[in-house]
């Protein structure tokens, strides 16, 4: 059970990443895309990173279980 939370959290955790890189070079190029994509980047991270860490806590209850 606890293996396919970590699959989950990796997974939370690139996406995570991507779009958090995604978002940055986005500011550092600037233009177009980033006045239009910008701030739905950055929510998108956040809820993604809040995911990340809410099945990071699960993943650690269930460890602790057994």
């Amino acid at each position: 059970m606890s293996g396919f939370f970590v699959v989950f959290v990796v997974i939370a955790m690139v996406a995570t990443l991507g779009v958090l890189i995604v978002g940055v070079l986005g500011m550092a190029t600037g233009g177009e895309f980033n006045r239009r994509y910008a701030n739905k980047l950055m929510r998108a991270r956040v809820l993604l990173q809040a995911l990340a860490l809410l099945l990071f806590a699960i993943l650690i209850l269930l460890i602790g279980r057994g």
